[in-house]
């Protein structure tokens, strides 16, 4: 969907309005008739041009969004994240600049794109910020929510001393790091992998910290791990860390011997270690569990072909020494 759209939108507002009026209202004038008051006093306005779906976003909680500002009478914003492809995610409470903005945020839905008036109280206020903003400014907002995590929790929970936090419900502590998961997953496709590395780490202190009590919450904790090790596998192949890699794998492989993405992602970190017969083992365990996995088969085959280049090079090596 275009954003920068609203310009022409005015324009055929105006070319409806009744000829023969002295003044011809201005365009935000004309946006606003169509907008609705979510303030309650005329100070934030709200269109919703394509609606979102499921709940709408919570306090304290971490967004990814598209915006633009724009001033009256401009069709390039003074303001925008719509250059970047991967815009970075913020924080309420901390990261808005303007009390407007985070206001309008919490009546979206994620995937909604809505346009905004701010009133100068909800905006730059009287004095503006010059030079951009002048003065007293009234501007349009238009946002698109990508994405949005409740991190709310997360920061209570973290916020707790660790008596306090064993003292949490085990069911509390495994949605804060499935949470704390799923920031990490949006950094590595992002591929900001040391923030991945970081996300996963840190749910990983947190469950490992857990006092647990019998056999059940022991499998709870350890199913809970299985994932983390895997994500911390594959970031560290993307961050050229392949012992590391490894070390992650071989935890998953502790909690699943079978589990073959650790396999693979052991067998991917042994060949970038030219340790080709290492390599060739786990691979072949892998292969055991998917034999018609097209990525397996392919490392396999060239963890063989190295494997053989490097036992012809070390016969001919030898066979010059003596």
């Amino acid at each position: 969907m275009s954003v920068n759209g609203f310009v022409d939108s005015f324009r055929r507002l105006i070319n409806a309005e009744e000829q023969g009026l002295s003044r011809r209202p201005s365009p935000f004038e004309l946006l606003s008739r169509q907008m609705h008051d979510i303030s309650g006093d005329g100070g934030i306005l709200k269109e919703v041009v394509q609606p979102g779906e499921g709940a709408s976003i919570p306090p304290n909680a971490s967004i990814l969004i598209y915006y633009s500002g724009f001033l009256e009478y401009s069709d390039q914003p003074f303001e925008t994240n719509r250059d970047f492809k991967y815009p970075r995610m913020m924080k309420l409470g901390r990261d808005m600049t303007l009390v407007g903005l985070e206001q309008g945020l919490l009546t979206m839905q994620k995937g909604e794109f809505s346009r905004f008036l701010f009133q100068p109280l909800y905006a730059y206020g009287d004095i503006g910020c010059p030079p951009l903003i002048p003065a007293a400014a009234v501007v349009l907002y238009e946002v698109e929510i990508l994405d949005f995590l409740d991190s709310g929790q997360v920061d209570d929970f973290t916020m707790l001393i660790p008596e306090e936090q064993n003292a949490v419900p085990l069911s509390t502590l495994l949605e804060v790091v499935n949470t704390l998961r799923s920031f990490g997953n949006r950094c590595f496709n992002q591929r900001r992998y040391d923030d991945a590395k970081d996300r996963y780490k840190q749910g990983l202190v947190l469950l490992g910290n857990r006092e647990t009590h019998g056999d059940p919450e022991k499998q709870r904790i350890k199913s809970a791990l299985l994932p983390f090790y895997l994500n911390l596998s594959l970031t560290e192949l993307h961050l050229n860390n392949p012992r590391k890699a490894v070390k992650y794998g071989n935890k998953a492989l502790e909690i699943d011997s079978s589990n073959t993405k650790a396999l693979f992602r052991c067998g991917q970190a042994y060949l970038e270690l030219l340790e080709y017969e290492s390599a060739k083992s786990f691979l072949l365990r892998a292969q055991a569990k998917k034999p018609f996995d097209s990525d397996i088969n392919n490392l396999l085959m060239k963890a063989a072909i190295c494997c053989k280049d490097s036992l012809d090079k070390q016969k001919e090596m030898y066979t010059k020494m003596f």
